[in-house]
C-alpha cells in the first residue's frame, strides 16, 4: 500500500498565484441592481464559506518548477490545496511503471490486474459525525445534499473545491437548468388553462358532441365492429383542445427560443466560471492530460476488495521523462486503420442491428395494439373501452421495454467502444456517449415518433384498407386526431422514466443493496436497534476512514446523470407542441433530481479523483442538436399532428361565415357500404345507431375521416382538392415555422455575447498585469546579477524581494454567488 503525498514534478502541478486586483462591476445602475438582486437573495444562499462579498481575485499563472522565484512559497506543505495534491498523486501514479509486475505501467494497469482491487482519495471526514467539528464533506451535506435546504442556491464554489471543475460544471449546468424551466413551466401552465378557459368555445368538439349531427361511421374492423355514431368520441375531441389551440403554436416558438436562450446563458456562466477557477487559459494538455497510457486498465475489471492506494508515493523519474517513454511505445505499438477496422465494422453492425430491434419491438407494440383491439371488440362489455384500455396497456408496456433496454444499451454500447481501442480517455468517453446517446435516443422516442407521424397515416380508406395481417387493418387515429394520444404516449413515459428511475433505480436499490449486505449498520447507520447497533456503531466509528470509504460504490462518472437530463431535455424541447405541461415536470423532477445526486456524491461515492476541464465537452454539441432538432419535430407535429392547419385552411377557405362552423362535416368522408357489401356487419338489435334518414335504419353509406371524394363523384374516391390545399397549406406552414424560429434562434444568438463584457474586460487586464509583474521580476533578476553584494546573499533576498512584490495577501473571491475558487491561493 503506498499513500500519496503531494511533492509535485512542476509542469503538471496546479496554477501558481499572483498578485490581487479587484473585480470592477458595472455602472452605478448594475451595482444597485446586483445589491438590491443579492439582499433579495440572501435567505436563499448557502452558508458557506465561499459566498462572500469580496470583490478582489489573485493574480494566476501556472506553476513552473523553473519558476520558483515567481511564487511565494511560504509553506511547501500548504502551497497547493488538496485537490490539486490529489490530482498530482494520481498523474504520479498513473506514469509510475512497477518492475514487479512485468513493467506495468500505472496504477489503472495495476488495478486491472487484480494487483491492487481500488485507488481513490479520501474523503475529508464523516458527514454525520456528532460534535461541532467541521469539514467540506460535513458542510456539503448540511447545507447541499439535503432535501430539506431544496430552496436554496448550490454551494458551486464549494462543490468545486471538493469534487473537481468536472463535477462542478455539472452541478452548476444542472442548477442553470433547472432554474430555466421555471418560466417555462409558467408559460406552459398559462397555454393549458387558456384551453381550459377555451374549450366550451370550440366549436369543432361541439359538432362532435352533438347527437343531432347523426355522423355515423364506418366500422373501425371488418366484420365483428359495428357502425358507431361520433359524438361516442366527445370526451376525446374535448380533451383534445386542452392542448391543441392557438396557443401552442406560440408556445413551440417561445420553446425553441428558450432552448438557444438556456444554451447562450450557459455558455455565459461557463466562462464566468472558468475565470474565476482560473481555467481560462488552461492548456489542452493540461487539461486533459491525454496520455495512451492513462487508458491501460480502463477495460478491466476494478474488482471490489480490501487493498486500497493510500501512503507515499515513489516518483520514478520526471514526469517529461515518462512522457517520452510513453510516446516511444505509443509509437511502437500504434494501430493502424487496418487494425481497426473489424472493431469498426462490428460497431456499425451492432448499432444497426439495436436500432433495428428498437423498430422491431415497437413493431411488436403495435401488432399487440391492433390484435387486442380487435378482440376486445368482440364483446359488447369491453367494446365502450377498447381505444383506452389499449392505449393505457401499451404505452405501459412500452415504457417497461424502453427501462429495460436503457440498461442493455448502455452495457452495449460500453463494450463496442472498447473493441475500438480508442487512443485517450477523452475519445474514449466521447465515443462511448455519442453511441449511448444514439441507441437511447432511439429507444426513448421511437414510440413516440410512431404516434406523432406514422400512426394513421397508412390505413388506407373503406373498401380499400392496408393490413398487417390478415383480418387486422392498420390502428386508426381517434375521432379527434392523434395529438391527444401523442400527449398520453409522452407524458406516460416521460414520468414513468423520472419516477422509476429516480426512486426505484437510483434510491431505493441503492439503500436496499446496503441493507442486505451491510446488515443495516452503514450509511448512516439504517438499522436503530439500541443495543445491538451500539456495538455496530462502535466498531463503526473505529474504522480507518479508507476502509470507510471502500464500503462506499466506486464512482463510475457523469455520463449517466448527464444522459438522464440530456433525454428530458428531448421530451421537454421536441414535443412540446403535444405536451405544453412537460417543463413543468422536469422542473419537479430536477428540484429533487439535483438534491439525490448531492446526497450520492457527499454520503454513497467513494470520492472521485479531481479533473479539470473547460467545459460540459461533447454534452453540449447534443444540447444544441437537439435545440436545432426540436424546431423541425414541433413544426410537424403542429402541421401533420394536429388539426391546427386543416382549421385554418377551412376557416379561411372554405366556411361561408369565417368560422368553424361545419368544420367536422368538411374533414368527413362518404362511403356506399351497399357495394362492398362483403364487409357490411350485422348490427345488433340492442346498438343504438343513428341510421341517416333516407336509409330508414339499414346503414347504406357511412363516414370516415379523410379528404376524399364522395361514391357519386367521377372520381370515386380519390383525393379531394381539399386534400391538396391543406397539404400544401402543412408543407408552407412548415418552411415559415423553421425558417422564422431559425431567424429568431441565429438573432437571439447574435444579441447575446458568448463572453460577458466583465469577464472579458477583467481577463484583457489580467494579461496586462502579468506582463507588468513579469517585466518586474526580471528586473529584479539583473539588478540581483549586478549587485555582487546582493548576489552572495543568496535565496533569502530573492524570497523576501518576491514577497514585496505581492500587493496584499492570499484571498478567495467571488462577486456574487459566484465565488472564486476553492483551492488555497497563494500570492507570489
Amino acid at each position: 500500500m503506498v499513500a500519496p503525498t503531494c511533492c509535485g514534478s512542476g509542469e503538471e502541478a496546479e496554477m501558481g498565484h499572483g498578485q490581487m486586483y479587484e473585480i470592477k462591476a458595472g455602472g452605478s445602475i448594475a451595482k444597485k441592481f446586483s445589491a438590491i438582486l443579492q439582499t433579495l437573495s440572501s435567505p436563499l444562499q448557502p452558508r458557506v464559506p465561499e459566498h462572500s462579498n469580496n470583490r478582489m481575485k489573485n493574480l494566476s499563472y501556472p506553476f513552473s518548477r523553473e519558476k520558483m522565484y515567481l511564487y511565494n512559497i511560504q509553506e511547501k506543505d500548504t502551497f497547493f490545496d488538496n485537490a490539486t495534491r490529489s490530482r498530482i498523486v494520481h498523474e504520479i501514479l498513473k506514469r509510475t511503471a512497477c518492475s514487479r509486475a512485468n513493467n506495468t505501467m500505472g496504477i489503472n494497469s495495476l488495478i486491472a490486474n487484480n494487483i491492487y482491487e481500488a485507488a481513490y482519495p479520501l474523503h475529508d471526514g464523516e458527514y454525520d459525525s456528532p460534535g461541532d467539528d467541521m469539514n467540506d464533506r460535513k458542510l456539503l451535506y448540511q447545507e447541499w445534499a439535503r432535501y430539506g435546504v431544496f430552496y436554496k442556491f448550490q454551494p458551486i464554489d464549494l462543490i468545486r473545491k471538493y469534487f473537481g471543475e468536472k463535477i462542478g460544471l455539472y452541478f452548476a449546468w444542472l442548477g442553470l437548468y433547472t432554474s430555466f424551466l421555471i418560466p417555462s413551466s409558467v408559460i406552459g401552465v398559462i397555454v393549458f388553462l387558456y384551453g381550459c378557459a377555451t374549450i366550451e368555445e370550440d366549436i369543432p368538439s361541439k359538432e362532435m358532441c352533438d347527437h343531432q349531427n347523426a355522423f355515423t361511421m364506418c366500422p373501425l374492423c371488418d366484420k365483428s365492429c359495428d357502425y358507431w355514431n361520433l359524438s361516442s368520441a366527445c370526451g376525446t375531441a374535448r380533451a383534445s383542445h386542452l392542448f391543441d389551440n392557438p396557443a401552442t403554436v406560440f408556445f413551440s416558438i417561445f420553446m425553441a427560443l428558450w432552448a438557444t436562450m438556456f444554451l447562450e446563458n450557459w455558455k455565459r456562466l461557463q466562462m464566468r466560471l472558468g475565470y474565476f477557477w482560473d481555467l481560462t487559459g488552461l492548456e489542452e494538455e493540461e487539461v486533459s492530460m491525454e496520455d495512451p497510457v492513462h487508458r491501460l486498465g480502463a477495460y478491466g475489471d476494478t474488482g471490489q476488495g480490501a487493498a486500497v492506494v493510500m501512503g507515499k508515493a515513489l516518483i520514478f523519474g520526471s514526469f517529461q521523462e515518462q512522457r517520452e517513454k510513453i510516446q516511444v511505445k505509443d509509437d511502437e505499438d500504434k494501430l493502424s486503420w487496418k487494425d481497426r477496422f473489424p472493431g469498426y465494422l462490428m460497431n456499425f453492425a451492432s448499432i444497426l442491428f439495436m436500432i433495428a430491434l428498437t423498430f422491431s419491438i415497437v413493431f411488436g407494440v403495435i401488432v399487440y395494439r391492433i390484435t387486442t383491439a380487435a378482440a376486445l371488440s368482440l364483446s359488447k362489455a369491453t367494446r365502450s373501452n377498447v381505444r383506452a384500455t389499449v392505449t393505457a396497456t401499451a404505452v405501459i408496456i412500452n415504457l417497461v421495454v424502453i427501462l429495460i433496454l436503457d440498461e442493455i444499451y448502455g452495457a452495449v454500447a460500453k463494450w463496442l467502444t472498447k473493441i475500438e481501442v480508442p487512443k485517450t480517455e477523452q475519445t474514449f468517453e466521447e465515443r462511448l456517449i455519442l453511441k449511448a446517446f444514439l441507441l437511447k435516443f432511439v429507444n426513448a422516442y421511437s414510440p413516440i415518433f410512431y404516434v406523432a407521424f406514422f400512426k394513421g397515416r397508412f390505413v388506407g380508406r373503406p373498401g380499400s384498407y392496408v393490413y398487417v395481417f390478415d383480418g387486422y387493418r392498420m390502428e386508426e387515429c381517434a375521432p379527434g386526431g392523434c395529438l391527444m394520444e401523442l400527449c398520453i404516449q409522452l407524458s406516460i413515459i416521460m414520468l414513468g422514466k423520472q419516477l422509476i428511475q429516480n426512486n426505484i433505480f437510483e434510491i431505493g436499490v441503492p439503500y436496499t443493496c446496503v441493507f442486505i449486505i451491510y446488515g443495516g449498520e452503514n450509511i448512516g447507520g439504517l438499522m436503530k436497534l439500541p443495543e445491538l447497533n451500539k456495538n455496530l456503531t462502535a466498531q463503526y466509528m473505529m474504522r480507518k476512514q479508507w476502509d470507510l470509504d471502500y464500503s462506499l460504490e466506486p464512482y463510475t462518472g457523469l455520463t449517466p446523470e448527464y444522459m438522464e437530463m440530456i433525454i428530458q431535455f428531448g421530451f421537454v424541447t421536441l414535443f412540446v407542441a403535444s405536451f405544453p405541461l412537460a417543463p413543468v415536470f422536469a422542473l419537479l423532477n430536477n428540484v429533487i433530481e439535483v438534491r439525490l445526486d448531492a446526497k450520492k456524491f457527499v454520503t454513497e461515492l467513494r470520492r472521485p479523483d479531481a479533473v479539470r476541464t473547460k467545459d460540459i465537452g461533447i454534452w453540449f454539441d447534443i444540447l444544441s442538436g437537439i435545440g436545432k432538432f426540436s424546431v423541425i419535430i414541433n413544426a410537424f407535429v403542429i402541421a401533420v399532428t394536429s388539426d391546427f392547419i386543416p382549421r385554418l385552411v377551412y376557416q379561411y377557405s372554405y366556411s361561408h361565415n369565417g368560422t368553424l362552423h361545419g368544420f367536422v362535416n368538411h374533414t368527413l368522408s362518404f362511403f356506399n357500404q351497399f357495394l362492398y357489401n362483403q364487409f357490411v356487419p350485422k348490427v345488433s338489435s340492442d346498438d343504438k345507431v343513428d341510421c341517416l334518414p333516407s336509409h330508414s335504419c339499414q346503414v347504406h353509406v357511412c363516414m370516415f375521416k379523410d379528404y376524399r371524394e364522395p361514391p357519386w363523384a367521377p372520381n370515386p374516391y380519390e383525393f379531394s382538392k381539399q386534400y391538396w390545399s391543406v397539404l400544401s397549406a402543412r408543407l408552407a406552414f412548415v418552411i415559415i415555422f423553421q425558417n422564422l424560429v431559425m431567424f429568431l434562434s441565429v438573432l437571439v444568438d447574435w444579441m447575446i455575447p458568448d463572453i460577458p463584457t466583465d469577464i472579458s474586460d477583467q481577463i484583457k487586464k489580467e494579461k496586462s498585469l502579468l506582463v507588468d509583474f513579469f517585466l518586474k521580476e526580471e528586473h529584479e533578476k539583473v539588478k540581483l546579477a549586478d549587485e555582487p553584494t546582493q548576489r552572495s546573499q543568496g535565496g533569502g533576498d530573492r524570497s523576501r524581494r518576491s514577497r514585496a512584490a505581492s500587493s496584499a495577501p492570499s484571498g478567495q473571491s467571488q462577486p456574487g454567488s459566484i465565488a472564486s475558487s476553492g483551492s488555497q491561493h497563494t500570492n507570489v
